[in-house]
C-alpha cells in the first residue's frame, strides 16, 4: 500500500495523474463549419502540449457506451451523474481509452485504473479530447 502510495505521489508531483491534468485544459465556443453550430474546443497550453506522448495513470469509472474491447469510456464520475448522463462536469470528466489488446467486458460503474500514452485531440470530433494510447489495465 505505501509503495502504490509512493508511485501515486510520484507521478502526481511529476504531472501525470489524469484527471487533474484535464481539468487544467480551457475550452472556449468555436464555431465549426463542417457542423454547422457551436462547439466546446479544447485550448490546450504548452504545460500539456509537453505531457502528450507521455505515459500517465488514471483511474476512474467505466463507461457502457462502447461495446468492443479494445476501445472504452472512462469517467471521473459514476454513470448516474456523468459528462453525458448530467451532473458532470465536462470534457475534462471523460477519456478514451484505446487497450493494446482486447480486454475482458467490464461492469457499468466498474472502477478501473488505466495506464497509457497521452494523445490530445482537439479537432475528430468521432474521438474524444483526451485519449490513452496503448492503454494497459492496472490489476
Amino acid at each position: 500500500m505505501l509503495v502504490s502510495f509512493l508511485l501515486l505521489l510520484l507521478l502526481w508531483a511529476n504531472g501525470f495523474v489524469g484527471w487533474e491534468t484535464f481539468a487544467q485544459v480551457q475550452f472556449e465556443s468555436r464555431y465549426i463549419e463542417k457542423l454547422g453550430f457551436e462547439v466546446l474546443m479544447p485550448v490546450f497550453d504548452e504545460e500539456i502540449k509537453q505531457k502528450e506522448g507521455k505515459e500517465m495513470i488514471i483511474s476512474g469509472y467505466h463507461l457502457p457506451m462502447r461495446y468492443d474491447r479494445e476501445t472504452i469510456i472512462l469517467s471521473k464520475m459514476p454513470y448516474a451523474s456523468c459528462f453525458f448522463c448530467g451532473g458532470g462536469v465536462g470534457q475534462e470528466s471523460i477519456a478514451e481509452i484505446q487497450f493494446k489488446t482486447k480486454q475482458r467486458r467490464f461492469k457499468p460503474d466498474e472502477i478501473l485504473k488505466i495506464r497509457g500514452k497521452l494523445k490530445l485531440n482537439e479537432m475528430d470530433f468521432d474521438h474524444f479530447v483526451f485519449i490513452l494510447e496503448e492503454a494497459e489495465l492496472i490489476e
